[in-house]
């Protein structure tokens, strides 16, 4: 009989994810998987349990938000072989649902990551070593735009918000950077900048689509100066709808690259993944192209 290590964070959607346990549970085992049953017990407790128990299981499947998929794949990373993952989205935002087609129903999620659907090899990131699935950030409001009312993240709004509250305050201090990146170096100062792996950040789901994919080993890479202007935070947005290698849109910078080192005067504080990811002079972003592979609702 198949063995599965399911871990599920009992606090996500809620609470919702615990009252849908017994169905999960079941449809797992009509798939024919014999299946052992891990509530998370706080932070980084999923990627402590993978990384101890998921070399002896056939699957691993994970309940919970993007933060629960985010440290059952650092767990994956840490083990020599690691078998493929599902996933069933139970939180708020479930930016990486969203980007791999996962249904948001518990029953078609939980169908989906038993059974033998579509598989990604999906390419992971590491921030200094710290393993993320879809996004390392720094710069101003880093930690408020995960929290931004949904109203203000349609149609690019989620950065839309980030360029004008730059533009809006001027008491906003930026980092002054060096960029370097696949052989290439950009100097400048910066307010915001993003490194990302996906189709869907903090709900804006309008990110350029035919630029990103997820298997190729590299990351959509935007990066914010100080816009003068609406006109210029305009012409900044836009650009990411063109294609090309990098896009200098007044205030706005996008590249794709593979490996990046921020090199800074003083610490930089990360958000990876939507949680704290550190502080320091000297970061390391690298893709590991197809490091995983996941079960996901694309055809």
């Amino acid at each position: 009989m198949k063995r599965m290590l399911f871990v599920y964070n009992p606090t996500a959607g809620k609470g919702a994810a615990a009252n849908h346990l017994s169905m999960m549970v079941d449809t797992f085992t009509k798939a024919g998987w014999l299946t052992a049953v891990y509530p998370t017990q706080g932070k980084k407790d999923a990627t402590r349990v993978v990384r101890e128990l998921g070399a002896y299981y056939d699957r691993v499947v994970c309940c919970g938000g993007d933060g629960t998929l985010s440290e059952t794949a650092a767990g994956m990373m840490e083990l020599s072989h690691p078998p493929v993952l599902g996933y069933i989205p139970a939180g708020s935002t479930n930016d990486c649902a969203a980007t791999l087609h996962i249904p948001k129903s518990y029953r078609k999620a939980a169908e989906l990551a038993a059974g033998e659907g579509t598989l990604l090899h999906w390419d992971i990131g590491t921030l200094n070593q710290q393993p993320f699935v879809y996004v390392a950030a720094f710069g101003a409001f880093t930690e408020v735009a995960y929290d931004t009312p949904q109203d203000l993240k349609n149609t690019f709004g989620h950065l839309a918000y980030i360029m004008a509250g730059i533009a809006s305050i001027p008491s906003i201090t930026p980092y002054h950077l060096k960029v370097e990146y696949d052989g290439k170096t950009l100097e400048d100062d910066f307010f915001y900048g993003m490194v990302c792996n996906t189709y869907s950040v903090a709900g804006m789901k309008n990110l350029p689509t035919d630029r990103i994919e997820l298997d190729d080993g590299l990351f959509e890479v935007i990066l914010v100066k100080k816009p003068l202007n609406l006109g210029e935070i305009g012409a900044g947005l836009q650009a990411l709808l063109r294609p090309g290698a990098v896009e200098e849109g007044g205030a706005l910078i996008s590249f794709h690259a593979a490996q990046l080192k921020f090199i800074s005067e003083k610490p930089i504080p990360w958000t990876v993944d939507g949680e704290y990811g550190g502080s320091q002079e000297v970061n390391l972003v690298q893709n590991h192209r197809q490091a995983l592979t996941i079960l996901t609702g694309r055809k």
